[in-house]
């Protein structure tokens, strides 16, 4: 994204462009209402990653330009929020003399949260030395006088953590509050004023339907926000580091009604359909859920075949995507046998064409 595209007053009409978009692409399932949920215009990315470029005793973030693959010089970042903002100005005041961190760092990634944690990590064409781990010790107790700020060192088979490699986020759904475990490395939401929105939206957009199927669980995101809305929820997700993310954010919301399966969604249509047997659902009756309704969350492939056909049983379906062709794509075979009842967007990331969508189907008489 070229920093001369970041211009706020411009921003509402860049998303309305945006929504009319995805309105004219939509139009064929009956969709002319959207309910359209902006970002804050500046300061919303709560994670950034940048490479460094060394050029004698100067030190600097830097990004590609994706069209040139020319680098740019990152002094200042706006979309970062401010707190990746702040200390990425202190870090590199204090990298730039200190020839132990300094020397083959190629890339910094920032971490940060609503609630004011943040975590950095250095990337290294280096092993980590017992020296590195001693001037990295040194810099986090600087750091720490002004920010609750942690580090990872990463090289290759190697990774050094001082002292913890997550962060604590807090996120406000409707006036409750919200825990969250992110792992250094792990997918997050990267615009968390939107993410509060989104959690709100799906918390909303469907009326209490029994229990809650949810494929692509990730951390728990939506897993949590939605438990009280049913009387249980089963979710799956393939990411070892994230299930156990998600057992953490349970257990500190005090949710007691979600379970989660490491499971791909591929896998779980598998074992729905009675094709393959697993391990790691032994001793969890299926047939105990009376699930109506179907949480999806993919990545940007979207759905694939055999769980569109999955997904398609259910009374009640909520798709969240972050790729409105893929989701369009699937919306041509639920469409099918299912109706849109609403549909929205959520601008995660401004100024640039992406545009995050939820839909809520039920089924056709």
């Amino acid at each position: 994204m070229p920093l001369s595209s970041i211009q706020p007053d411009q921003y509402d009409t860049l998303l309305e462009n945006k929504v009319q978009t995805i309105r004219e692409q939509f139009s064929e399932f009956g969709v002319t209402n959207i309910d359209s949920f902006a970002s804050p215009k500046l300061n919303y990315r709560m994670r950034c990653e940048f490479r460094v470029w060394h050029d004698g005793d100067d030190l600097f973030h830097i990004m590609f330009n994706q069209q040139t693959k020319e680098k740019v010089r990152i002094d200042h970042f706006p979309p970062a929020s401010e707190l990746i903002s702040a200390v990425m100005d202190d870090i590199i005041e204090l990298l730039k003399p200190n020839e132990v961190l300094r020397r083959k760092l190629f890339q910094i990634d920032y971490l940060s949260t609503l609630s004011g944690e943040i975590l950095v990590s250095l990337l290294y064409h280096k092993p980590l030395s017992e020296e590195w781990l001693s001037e990295c010790k040194k810099l986090k107790q600087t750091l720490s006088e002004k920010y609750q700020i942690n580090f990872v060192g990463r090289a290759r088979r190697q990774k050094e953590i001082l002292d913890k490699d997550f962060v604590i986020e807090k996120l406000n759904v409707d006036g409750k509050e919200y825990i969250y475990k992110q792992v250094e490395n792990s997918f997050t939401q990267p615009n968390a004023k939107v993410c509060e929105d989104m959690l709100s939206w799906a918390k909303n957009a469907i009326p209490y339907q029994g229990d809650l199927l949810e494929l692509y669980c990730g951390n728990g995101n939506f897993s949590i926000a939605l438990a009280d809305k049913f009387d249980k929820v089963l979710a799956t997700e393939i990411s070892k580091s994230s299930v156990a993310s998600a057992q953490y954010n349970i257990s500190v919301n005090k949710t007691d009604n979600v379970k989660v399966i490491r499971m791909s969604a591929e896998e779980f249509t598998e074992a729905m359909a009675g094709t393959r047997a697993f391990n790691r659902l032994e001793g969890i009756d299926l047939t105990s859920y009376n699930c109506e309704t179907i949480f999806v969350d993919p990545p940007r492939a979207g759905l694939d075949d055999e769980t569109v056909k999955l997904v398609s049983q259910y009374k009640n379906i909520i798709y969240i995507s972050c790729n409105p062709n893929t989701l369009h794509e699937n919306l041509t075979e639920l469409y099918k046998t299912h109706k849109v009842e609403k549909f929205a967007v959520f601008d995660q990331f401004p100024y640039t064409h992406h545009l995050e969508c939820g839909v809520v189907l039920s089924k056709k008489d």
